[in-house]
């Protein structure tokens, strides 16, 4: 819990612009067209040399999990849909995915319940739709070019977190099972907080629990909330809407279509570059 003196982290020790085209990055304000011949020279240039291509202010990069890490926003719509056609019934996906983290499963148990009526059964719809859920999880990885930049980031020597508003045993369950728990110095979730995303406790945790201060991290999100979040925490943050996020809500500092696009020391280059942020003198200063 934040603030604890006994914290530890999940291995069990204790703590120490707009939008990328293909194969390049673009900042924040900057406009640039797909393949811009900038574009491709800074793709081409992190490939080659992605331990250059980063800013060395930045000790740590703090992931999103749901949506960014892995697509589980996606199976999660899918499971909802497929209980809603249980009943003859068809989920208005507009009306889905809310302005915030945390879980909603309440809630769209409770909006299910009203459109089906007399004879609904809370628990048998739960267990079909988790059954259903956990057949789709069973063939889930990370996401595109994740790996990637994990690897990126242990050959660039940063430490690494995630900042979700789920529950902490969602995160690391689905981490564990593809093999990449162990890639995280530690987790910072949704009920070790009193406020989901957009608050920025959940960042701000995770910036205490790594002992970096907010202008020498860089935040990784899929959603506006998540954003919102991050920059309220006072982070530079990338984004890479999710497949159900408008990408011109996201106020970012870089935004890509995908991981895989770029190497990720070109995006923490780029983030770095923006205006606004700190020169490796600045100490502590939190980035306008």
């Amino acid at each position: 819990m934040a603030g604890s003196a006994a914290y530890h982290d999940h291995r069990g020790r204790a703590p120490r612009g707009r939008e990328v085209a293909l194969g390049g990055v673009a900042r924040a304000g900057v406009a640039r067209s797909p393949m811009s011949a900038t574009a491709r020279k800074l793709g081409r240039r992190a490939a080659l040399r992605p331990a250059i291509m980063w800013s060395v202010d930045i000790q740590a990069v703090i992931f999103d999990f749901d949506g960014l890490l892995m697509d589980t926003e996606s199976t999660s719509l899918a499971a909802w849909q497929y209980e809603w056609r249980q009943h003859g019934l068809e989920l208005d996906v507009s009306t889905f995915f809310a302005d915030h983290g945390g879980d909603l499963s309440q809630e769209r148990c409770e909006q299910l319940a009203r459109a089906v009526g007399a004879g609904f059964s809370a628990a048998a719809s739960c267990a079909r739709r988790v059954a259903y859920r956990e057949q789709l999880h069973a063939d889930l990885g990370l996401s595109d070019g994740i790996e990637s930049w994990l690897d990126d980031a242990a050959a660039l020597g940063l430490r690494l977190a995630v900042a979700s508003s789920s529950p902490g045993d969602w995160v690391r369950g689905h981490l564990r099972r593809v093999g990449a728990l162990s890639r995280f110095e530690l987790l910072a979730c949704g009920d070790e907080v009193a406020r989901p995303k957009p608050d920025p406790a959940v960042y701000e945790l995770a910036l205490a629990r790594l002992g970096v201060p907010a202008g020498r991290a860089i935040a990784v999100e899929d959603s506006p909330h998540g954003v919102a979040a991050a920059r309220a925490a006072g982070i530079r943050c990338v984004a890479i809407p999710n497949p159900h996020a408008d990408p011109a809500r996201f106020a970012a500092d870089v935004v890509l279509r995908s991981a895989a696009d770029a190497r990720l020391g070109a995006v923490l280059r780029a983030a770095t570059s923006a205006p606004g942020y700190p020169s490796a003198a600045a100490g502590n200063q939190v980035p306008t």
